[in-house]
């Protein structure tokens, strides 16, 4: 079951970010959060306007999914980057393709234009969900990130939707 994210899912969320973090180049992090840091996050994002949804699974939160701006100036307000984590203990049952499905059916609705995955260049599993939900190769950044003592290169996908149907400046 795909829902809204609530307070009460956070700690679920913080593990399986902090995963991400301290385990994989998914994150060009180098330290976990702490709850507090995900409750800041999370109130952030209600503030913003912007989803934050949760995979359930028998009770369970199995994975996370959001999106925000892109860049920070006003010209790129209909361009989000999205953010998609499942669980270690859940992977491989669809579930990160099934909160991406949601997450571009919910920019559709926003009506967003352009919806942005910067992915590590070595996450093959990544870049083909993307591949297979219509995204495509925007770019690569050579040696954006330097983690497990190594250079890392940042791939760029988009996925251009509709967008608004009478776009404004300002």
């Amino acid at each position: 079951m795909i829902r809204q994210a609530t307070p009460s899912d956070l700690e679920a969320i913080l593990t399986i970010y902090n995963d991400a973090i301290v385990n994989t180049t998914a994150v060009y992090s180098y330290h976990a959060q702490t709850l507090e840091d995900r409750k800041v996050w999370f109130v952030q994002k209600q503030t913003d306007g912007y989803p934050v949804i949760v995979y359930e699974v028998e009770g369970n939160v199995a994975g996370f999914a959001t999106f925000g701006p892109f860049r920070a100036w006003p010209a790129y307000k209909y361009s989000i980057e999205h953010s998609v984590y499942v669980s270690s203990d859940f992977r491989k049952r669809g579930i990160g393709r099934a909160l991406l499905q949601e997450l571009i059916r919910l920019a559709r609705a926003d009506e967003y234009k352009t919806l942005v995955a910067g992915i590590d260049a070595t996450n093959e599993q990544s870049i083909l969900l993307h591949k297979n939900l219509g995204f495509t190769h925007s770019g690569t950044i050579r040696n954006a990130g330097y983690k497990f003592e190594r250079w890392l290169d940042l791939a760029f996908y988009q996925l251009d939707l509709e967008g608004p149907k009478n776009p404004e400046e300002g």
